[in-house]
């Protein structure tokens, strides 16, 4: 016998952008059945929907969760059911969990120690396999990570691909875009992808163009070079026809012109290209902590950049650089240090004066007790200037967040528990119309990463929705089954990775 979910006299707003309407709204297993009203439909589970707005289930274009390994680690990821969240997209800035051509995880150690995993896929398929018989709480679906593949492919070698190479490469990710994958994604601005070229990329589009994919990016340089960053993904997305994404679009302080620039940038080239971006309403950023060197001593791996730092050579230039940066170094937080959980929370002013050292020595000795695995926290970006980003008609909403176990020796940041409330009470503030708001988080970025028959309500499309109170999630339904109750989490894993 089918399980049946009625829900009643809700305030309904689809996720289409149509007004708000009363109804009820049947489920059956995992599917919508009916919308309509149903005044003597009997139902094993019935929830009253008065005072309510049912909503299509959130979905977070630009989540962490698997470069932390917390999809794992933290199978229910509760921080993004309670905010009314049912599907996160993975897989950003390069890095993804699959496809592996050898099983190598390098891409994700500045953020997670891959040792604590068995990593037994390679395989989109696979991946997606072990997911779904561990069980997680969210939907989850995954971009194919550029630099995953590869550092995979050729180590830490900092190079162009010989043609074999790049053929190897071409067929794993058609492999994986059939496979599921939503496209492919790079991090321009680390270390081993910042000499990719142009026409690497544009050449390792081609399957995903194929396969209706989109193409994901961390820019290679978001603050002065910014304009010449977005230029550049423009003319890749126009150049192949992939629709692209600018992740974590932001206006960092000191760069505002430059960041208006890069807006209007795409506001020019919104006939040609189809040129989206992501952004998340908080004024923080996070920083992995070896990226805070100056560029020619990111050069590497982690244990080189080690050695460079702990030269009689280089040291010291790489501390006359740093004090010349104009970084406000004194503003960092400590939100992560691998192996040593009692400098959490400090900043890095105190953490150095701690030590007896200026904040550029007490930097790079952070570096060397955490071995180049450290996180900070950097409130670095126009408060104003974001709150207007949001509404952009090409902005996708994401958190850039991890849902982690408390347990974990991490500083949580707010976004992480907090990014969609908060985009709501922003709405409020501004009058935006409720059913654009939701579309927004909803039906859109379902259309631009091509989920099938998710991101609105509608007879037989799946059902992944959320109730809300002011903003805030009281009920969510993920595949037709209760993931929250009167606010309370039902502990069901009900997600899959789609």
């Amino acid at each position: 016998m089918p399980s049946m979910i009625l829900i009643k006299n809700a305030n309904i707003i689809d996720g289409t952008g149509k007004p708000p309407f009363k109804g009820d709204i049947l489920i059956k297993n995992d599917r919508i059945s009916a919308i309509g009203s149903f005044p003597n439909m009997k139902s094993e589970t019935i929830i009253d929907g008065f005072g309510l707005n049912v909503v299509p289930g959130f979905i977070d274009s630009s989540a962490t969760s698997d470069h932390y390994l917390s999809l794992f680690s933290n199978p229910l990821q509760k921080d993004f059911l309670l905010q009314g969240v049912t599907t996160i997209i993975g897989g950003h800035c390069g890095s993804s969990l699959a496809p592996l051509l050898y099983g190598s995880l390098k891409s994700i150690r500045k953020w997670a120690d891959t040792d604590l995993i068995n990593i037994n896929w390679t395989t989109v398929a696979e991946l997606k396999a072990t997911l779904n018989r561990l069980k997680i709480g969210v939907n989850f679906a995954t971009l194919a990570g550029h630099s995953t593949l590869r550092r995979d492919l050729i180590g830490e070698e900092i190079r162009d691909l010989t043609v074999s190479e790049m053929e190897v490469f071409k067929n794993a990710l058609s492999q994986a875009m059939q496979e599921g994958a939503l496209g492919l994604s790079t991090g321009l601005s680390y270390n081993h992808s910042r000499a990719v070229s142009h026409s690497e990329i544009k050449n390792l589009l081609g399957p995903v163009s194929k396969n209706k994919g989109v193409y994901a990016t961390h820019l290679r340089n978001e603050k002065e070079e910014i304009v010449d960053s977005v230029k550049e993904t423009i003319a890749i997305s126009e150049e192949t026809g992939v629709p692209a994404i600018i992740s974590h679009f932001r206006p960092i302080i000191n760069f505002e012109k430059q960041f208006k620039e890069a807006l209007a940038l795409i506001d020019s080239h919104l006939n040609k290209g189809n040129i989206f971006f992501e952004v998340n309403p908080f004024n923080t950023s996070i920083a992995q902590i070896y990226t805070l060197l100056p560029i020619w001593a990111q050069s590497g791996s982690l244990e080189t950049m080690m050695e460079t730092i702990a030269s009689d050579i280089h040291r010291p230039k790489i501390l006359e650089e740093l004090s010349n940066s104009g970084i406000e170094f004194e503003k960092m937080v400590i939100a992560e240090a691998r192996d040593n959980p009692y400098v959490i929370g400090k900043n890095l002013k105190e953490f150095s004066e701690n030590r007896g050292l200026n904040i550029y020595n007490g930097l790079l000795a952070l570096m060397e007790i955490t071995r180049m695995k450290s996180l900070l926290f950097y409130e670095n970006i126009n408060s104003a200037m974001l709150v207007e980003t949001l509404f952009h008609q090409r902005s996708l909403i994401g958190s850039n967040s991890a849902s982690l176990p408390e347990s974990q020796s991490t500083l949580n940041p707010e976004r992480s528990a907090n990014t969609f409330p908060e985009f709501f009470k922003i709405v409020g503030s501004r009058n935006v119309p409720i059913e654009e708001a939701v579309k927004k988080i909803t039906s859109v970025p379902a259309k631009v990463f091509g989920l099938q028959k998710r991101g609105a309500i509608m007879d037989g499309w799946v059902a992944d929705l959320a109730m809300l109170k002011d903003g805030q999630a009281v009920n969510v339904i993920i595949n037709g089954q209760l993931a929250v109750r009167d606010g309370q989490l039902t502990g069901g894993l009900a997600g899959l990775a789609i």
